[in-house]
């Protein structure tokens, strides 16, 4: 789609060319592939995962947490926030989020709720080091006498702010819940 909407922007812009869309095609291709190998991958992961009894394993480490409902989604959420420093929000979401929504929708957990909550969560993974993509973007752009500590630690009060907005939608599960609320999906609720 958004290689469309580009081709589109780029024809009423007057500067559409073959070359462009040769371009354009193999781009999105080259990514389309890359996205569906991470799936597949993670599949691959998955099925060996469930074939040597991980989600058990992954259920007792939840049991034995204490502080009930609550602890485990506190657990789940700071452990996709380290998560966040090393791995992309792609193979958290398709590698590593699967494994715990067995335990949270067994436990009646509310699915939109949690995956806001996980959302959330994953956007200071793009301003935290060492692979935070906003803080590369931000490294180019920037003057050369910026220094890159000086990027890292100015991002702080975002990250910040990101985590309590976690807290937020946790504490306040209607920000989440409302619309699809309105527009009539069921399994809705939080925890």
């Amino acid at each position: 789609m958004v290689a469309l909407g580009g081709i589109v922007i780029i024809t009423l812009g007057g500067r559409f060319s073959w070359t462009v869309l040769k371009e354009t095609v193999q781009t999105t291709t080259r990514i389309t592939a890359m996205m569906m190998f991470i799936l597949i991958c993670a599949r691959v992961f998955a099925l060996a995962f469930r074939g040597l009894q991980g989600e058990a394993l992954v259920h007792d480490l939840f049991a034995v947490i204490p502080g009930g409902l609550a602890a485990d989604i506190w657990f789940m959420m700071a452990l996709v926030f380290v998560l966040g420093f090393f791995l992309e929000w792609i193979e958290i979401t398709y590698i590593a989020v699967p494994l715990f929504l067995p335990v949270f929708a067994h436990a009646g957990v509310g699915p939109v709720w949690l995956a806001t909550l996980i959302c959330v969560n994953l956007q200071p993974s793009f301003l935290t080091p060492p692979f935070g993509w906003a803080l590369f973007f931000l490294r180019s752009v920037a003057p050369k006498e910026v220094s890159t500590t000086a990027i890292y630690r100015n991002s702080l009060p975002s990250v910040a702010l990101q985590m309590a907005s976690v807290v937020v939608v946790y504490l306040f599960p209607g920000l989440a819940t409302w619309l699809p609320a309105a527009i009539g999906w069921r399994a809705i609720r939080a925890a």
